[in-house]
């Protein structure tokens, strides 16, 4: 009995690990805690720098952007206050002191207008005029109103014999009118048909048309007409007189011509009615379609 407590030194040593390792675990978290109650009283400023380390600031670098947009209206009403103060102080000072306006200089406002009216020269010397004199205004040409004017004068250049037997005859022609025409020295009478001029063409126009180659040429009281018409309706009987008239002139003057042609007397109207075809009402007309 006295040999049991004999152990071997390595048991022994076992059972005293074994003891100590659960006594020593609380003891050695103690000091831990113990150290971080002691370091953080006895060194207030350990943790300052841990504070002050970059990764804490990064959160802190966006918030001046964030700020910036409420930043600018904040600016903007600062500087409108600034320019309204500024206006009001503007005004202030106008209505105080108002500035006398300096019209801008126009070129040439000084010189006199001078007018000069249409057709004076205003280099030709001066005459002397009557201040109460009135113009008549007189309302200019055009091209075809002088040639108008023109073409009513009379021919002087016709040279007509006139002796007791002479006979100009001529053929003139208008749609399916025909007219046989012969001059003479006479009076100015006009024979058509055995009848009058008057009888035969009541119409004032188509008389007035007839006597133009005579008056064109100056003869109009010194020549007979004498016609025989058939052939066509009135106006058509007229035209062809016409005609034929003015080519009995050209063969009684044949330096007429020009002037004749001129005026357009010797010119044939070939107008004429179109002639009616097969199928159709007129010479174009056609029948009403009907699809259905």
């Amino acid at each position: 009995m006295a040999d049991e407590p004999n152990d071997t030194p390595e048991e022994q040593a076992e059972p005293e690990q074994a003891a100590d390792t659960p006594a020593e675990q609380p003891a050695q978290e103690e000091p831990v805690a113990e150290q971080s109650g002691e370091e953080s009283a006895e060194e207030p400023g350990a943790k300052e720098p841990v504070a002050e380390e970059p990764a804490e600031e990064q959160p802190a670098a966006p918030e001046p952007i964030a700020e910036q947009p409420a930043e600018e209206p904040a600016a903007a009403e600062e500087t409108e206050s600034t320019e309204a103060a500024a206006d009001e102080q503007g005004g202030e000072e106008e209505d105080e002191e108002p500035k006398p306006r300096v019209k801008p200089s126009v070129p040439g406002a000084h010189l006199e207008v001078d007018i000069v009216p249409e057709g004076v020269d205003p280099l030709a010397p001066e005459q002397p005029t009557d201040p109460y004199a009135v113009e008549e205004y007189e309302e200019p040409q055009s091209e075809e109103e002088s040639e108008a004017g023109q073409l009513a004068e009379p021919i002087s250049t016709a040279a007509i014999d006139l002796a007791a037997g002479a006979r100009y005859k001529a053929t003139g022609k208008r749609k399916t009118a025909i007219a046989r025409v012969v001059l003479r020295p006479g009076s100015g009478s006009y024979l058509v048909n055995g009848r009058a001029l008057d009888d035969h063409f009541p119409r004032a126009t188509l008389q007035r048309n007839i006597r133009q180659p005579l008056e064109t040429v100056g003869y109009q009281e010194r020549m007979d007409v004498v016609a025989r018409l058939h052939g066509g309706g009135i106006s058509a009987q007229a035209g062809a007189l016409r005609h034929g008239i003015s080519r009995a002139l050209l063969e009684a003057d044949p330096n007429l011509r020009g002037e004749l042609k001129r005026r357009g007397f010797l010119t044939r109207d070939s107008r004429a009615k179109e002639r009616k075809k097969a199928g159709l009402k007129k010479a174009r007309k056609r029948p009403q379609f009907s699809k259905r």
